[in-house]
Parts: C-alpha cells; sequence; structure tokens
C-alpha cells in the first residue's frame, strides 16, 4: 500500500493558510505613504493596518528606488512609521449586475442611497482594456436624444464619444438630466466624479428624475474623498457600461466630469513626483485620458456605448489642456454658452462652435440639407449681430442676412427647450423644414 494519498494532501493543502508577504510603512510624505512592500507592482492594491485595528485600503502609484510608493484610499489617520501594509489578491474586479439599476453607488458598488447592498453576480475589470480597433462596428445608425437642437444639428450615431465643454453655471446638470431621461437607449450609467455633496442628491431628484432613475446607474465619488477613490468612481462607471454593452444593450455613459477626473490624476501624478508640464498636469493624465475614452463606443458585439462626458472649462477657456486632449480623442464636441444661459437660452448650445464628426454618416441627405441651411442663417446673422442690434442694418444689403432677421425668431423658439419636454428626430426634422419656409423661400419640407 503506497504512503502517499493524493486525495489526504489535497485535503491538507486545501486547510493550509497561505503565506502572506507582508511590508511595512517606513515613511509619510505628504498624501503618499514610503512602504517596503516586496514584490509590488504598480496599480497594486493593499492594506495597511493602521492604529486600533483600522484598516485602510491603499493603491501603488509609483515607486522611489525599492521603496513603494502609496496612496491610501481613506483618511491616513492611524497610520505609522511600522504599521503593516498586506498586497491584496484579486482586488482588480467590480462585481456588477443588473440589479444595480436605479441604484446609487459608490465606485465599489456599496449602496449610498440607503437601500439593501444589491446581489451582485458578476465581476468584470475594472480597468479593462478598449477594443481593439478593427474589430469595434462602424457607428452607422443615428441615436435620438428628444433634443431638437442636438438632434437636428449635432446628430449622434450609436456608439459615438461627445464632449460638453462649458464653465461653471450654463446648463450641463440639467442637460445631462434631460439625456438621461430622453435618449432612445436601454441603460443609463452615470458618473458623478468630484462633484460638491449638495448636487449629488439634486441631480439624482431632480435633474434624473423618477423616470430617469429606473434605468440609470449612478456611481458618485465627491469632490472630499481622495484623490483615487474619484479616479475609481471614472473607472467603474466605465465598467458598468461594458457590462451591459456585453450583454447587448444600448448604453449612455454620462460622466460629470473628465476634468475633474484629469484633476485627481494630477493630485496622484504630482504626489508621485512626476514632473508638471502644462497648468502643472503630469504626463500621467494625458496617458489617462485616451485609456479611459476609448473603452467607451463599439466593439464586435451587438451593443454600444455612447458617451457623454463634461469637461469644464476654467473661466471658459476652450484652449485648457484637458479640453484640448478630450477633443483630439473623442468624435465631436458641444460648446454651451454663456452667453446664451445669460439671455435664458437653454440648452445653451452655440451651434456654430459645435461638432458631430459622425453626423454626416448617420444623418439623411435631406437631414444634412436643412442643418446647413439652417446653419448658414446662424452665421449669416452672428456677422451682422453687432450692425442689427445697433439699428445700424439696411434691409437689402444682403439677402442671406435679411432671411435670417426673418426667420431668427422662429430658429431660437426651435432652439429653446423646457427640461421636461421631449421631441422626437421625425417631428424635430419637419419643425425645423417648416420653419425654414418662409414667404418667397423655396420650401425645404
Amino acid at each position: 500500500m503506497s504512503l502517499f494519498d493524493p486525495a489526504r494532501l489535497r485535503e491538507a493543502l486545501a486547510e493550509t493558510e497561505p503565506l502572506v508577504v507582508q511590508g511595512r510603512i517606513v515613511r509619510a510624505a505628504g498624501l503618499v505613504l514610503e512602504a517596503a512592500l516586496p514584490g509590488a507592482t504598480m496599480g497594486a492594491q493593499c492594506d495597511i493596518l493602521a492604529a486600533g485595528g483600522k484598516v485602510v485600503p491603499a493603491e501603488v502609484v509609483g515607486f522611489d528606488g525599492s521603496t513603494a510608493l502609496l496612496m491610501p484610499f481613506a483618511e491616513a489617520a492611524g497610520i505609522g512609521e511600522g504599521s503593516a501594509v498586506i498586497p491584496r489578491r484579486d482586488s482588480s474586479d467590480l462585481p456588477v449586475g443588473p440589479a444595480l439599476l436605479g441604484r446609487v453607488v459608490d465606485p465599489s458598488m456599496r449602496p449610498l442611497d440607503g437601500g439593501p447592498a444589491p446581489l451582485l453576480t458578476s465581476r468584470v475589470p475594472l480597468q479593462a482594456a478598449p477594443p481593439p480597433a478593427m474589430s469595434r462596428r462602424r457607428i452607422s445608425a443615428p441615436l435620438p436624444l428628444g433634443i431638437r437642437a442636438l438632434d437636428t444639428f449635432l446628430t449622434l450615431g450609436e456608439g459615438q464619444r461627445l464632449g460638453i465643454l462649458a464653465g461653471a453655471g450654463v446648463g450641463k446638470s440639467v442637460l445631462l438630466g434631460m439625456l438621461s431621461r430622453s435618449a432612445e437607449v436601454d441603460v443609463v450609467v452615470v458618473g458623478l466624479v468630484g462633484e460638491r455633496g449638495r448636487e449629488v442628491r439634486e441631480f439624482v431628484e431632480r435633474d434624473l428624475g423618477p423616470e430617469g432613475r429606473a434605468r440609470s446607474v449612478v456611481v458618485v465619488a465627491t469632490s472630499d474623498e481622495p484623490p483615487l477613490i474619484r479616479i475609481r468612481a471614472a473607472m467603474a462607471a466605465t465598467a458598468v457600461a461594458e457590462h451591459f454593452r456585453a450583454r447587448g444593450k444600448r448604453v449612455l455613459l454620462l460622466m460629470d466630469s473628465l476634468t475633474r477626473v484629469a484633476m485627481a490624476q494630477r493630485e496622484v501624478g504630482l504626489a508621485a513626483g512626476e514632473p508638471p508640464t502644462s497648468k502643472g498636469y503630469p504626463p500621467s493624465v494625458f496617458a489617462m485620458m485616451p485609456r479611459l475614452l476609448e473603452r467607451a463606443g463599439n466593439d464586435a458585439g451587438e451593443g454600444s456605448i455612447t458617451a457623454i462626458y463634461t469637461v469644464l472649462a476654467e473661466g471658459d477657456d476652450l484652449t485648457d489642456p484637458v479640453v484640448d486632449t478630450a477633443k483630439s480623442i473623442l468624435d465631436g464636441h458641444v460648446v454651451l454658452s454663456r452667453k446664451l444661459a445669460g439671455a435664458g437660452h437653454f440648452p445653451a448650445i452655440d451651434l456654430l462652435a459645435s461638432v458631430s464628426r459622425v453626423m454626416t454618416e448617420v444623418a439623411s441627405p435631406r437631414h444634412l440639407e436643412l442643418a446647413t441651411a439652417a446653419r448658414q442663417l446662424l452665421s449669416a446673422h452672428r456677422e451682422a449681430a453687432d450692425l442689427i442690434e445697433v439699428g445700424v442694418y439696411a434691409q437689402g444689403t444682403n439677402p442671406k442676412v435679411d432671411r435670417a432677421i426673418r426667420v431668427m425668431p422662429a430658429l431660437e423658439g426651435f432652439l429653446r427647450q423646457a427640461p421636461d419636454e421631449r421631441t422626437g428626430l421625425g417631428e424635430s426634422l419637419t419643425k425645423l423644414a417648416g420653419l425654414l419656409s418662409t414667404p418667397g423661400e423655396p420650401r425645404h419640407a
């Protein structure tokens, strides 16, 4: 009889506690904790055992020689020299599932809405690779949003990525709420990154509303939370959207805001010793942005992620490096105008400064003809605006300006839209054709 019993060996191995590699904190410097942590790798997550039995999660954000640089996900109170550091296993996955619909959660999918923890049966990578370029389905179908100005002048395609460029206080949150309620999609995923705590509840209850919330997942990291949590919120919202895309759903991903994600990465990069570049942003910010944004869009399956990111233009500066980088990666942008907002024109979309790069692929020739004709009138009116406002423009000087003056009141009324109003794409085109058909002009219907 053999002394070697495979069954007993397997049983003994199952009962054996694995050897845990443990490090220790050697120094604290600002936002960063330095640790002796053998075998650590970039992005690895670990737990720091603080005083009083408190466990503080952290992430490896860099190295200084053989010393690992850690940044905690929570307050570092209670952590001191010699505090134990224990690496985590399988820490890069995120629990997901249909039970997230209608919920407000943190970046780890813990509930923030007072409800029970959702039953999540699947796991997805927090930082998945973008779909390979040649496996992506081409954008070929329009995505009606229910907002006249966008559907007629800046038509989005299913799987497009768009930026909303604006300063503070010009109606971004209201516009996002309109999109979440009116867009013809199956699932909406909202990432609120770096928001004020007061604004989160206002957005969920006022802008999103019961109708939008029923089909939405809201992932929240407020401005007071550590930078890694804010970055994780953006990654988690994208991962949730990827989960529903993989199941064949048409997903609308709304992220407010991409700028605050970049600011959080700036905090991490500077604390880890990266050199500052334009406006203090380190190189890791401009490496992170395409990795995040390219995850949206179409893949080889039937699902899609149409993504809309708000980008804050500090002082309405559209040459900000984050704005420039976003514009270079995304498939179009919408500029919100402070002048229009100040005049009570909402949504405050500056159509002449905005563009959808896939509109020609998804709009019909007649649609493009109507949009071009209306844009020409808007442009002619803007060029002559100073003369018109001071009353020195003489009618008959320029036939195109004359027509723009006649059409402008109706066109401005068409472009204004109440937050609770929804207009279908076909109805919007019919209305636009009608208002362009003024007496003495050829019909566009």
